[in-house]
């Protein structure tokens, strides 16, 4: 079973990048229980402080970091602030990224996209996260771009995105992230 951790950059409780992830999850479920999900909350760490980076680190942290560690693949969905990523998933992968050449994101394939109320989905933060993304370590997985606007008007009552254009789209950005999982499985690992 594959193990996908699922990650918003958004804080907010109708996050629209929380009911995209939502959607992949739903997504994910259907195949026969191929893959379990997880999700690292964002809200749940602390600022990241150098001083608070020894050992583990802060138990939040600690657990995030050994989350996923244990998985394939992560997923990551974020609103644009101000043409960036928000300052929590930056500091979310601040901490994930320590310590630097073993964190838990070195060569963990990563898949990308943005979700916003706006008519451009956040589609402007996307350079800056992935350059980010590149810079901790992770493998970023090669797949069209997903920005999803107009995102509150497509969240359905169950809190998933219901538009059947944009769950093709989602489901296009599963089938690249549960490819380079197998892909990533099949490395040998060196002696």
């Amino acid at each position: 079973m594959a193990r996908i951790v699922l990650v918003s950059g958004s804080l907010r409780r109708q996050s629209v990048n929380t009911a995209a992830l939502a959607t992949i999850r739903s997504i994910l479920d259907r195949r026969d229980g191929e893959f379990h999900t997880s999700e690292i909350r964002v809200a749940d760490l602390p600022h990241y402080n150098e001083d608070l980076d020894v050992g583990p680190g802060p138990a939040a942290v600690s657990a995030a970091r050994e989350l996923l560690i244990a998985s394939d693949a992560a997923i990551i969905s974020t609103p644009s602030y101000n043409g960036a990523m928000t300052g929590a998933l930056k500091n979310a992968l601040d901490w994930l990224s320590r310590p630097w050449k073993a964190s838990s994101l070195s060569g963990k394939p990563v898949a990308l996209l943005t979700a916003s109320p706006g008519t451009y989905g956040g589609v402007d933060a996307q350079p800056d996260t992935r350059r980010v993304l590149e810079r901790c370590g992770a493998v970023l997985i090669d797949h069209a771009r997903v920005a999803v606007g107009n995102a509150e008007f497509l969240v359905g009552r169950d809190g998933t995105i219901t538009d059947p254009s944009v769950v093709a789209e989602l489901e296009g950005l599963v089938d690249a992230a549960v490819a380079a999982v197998r892909a990533h499985q099949r490395v040998p690992v060196a002696a």
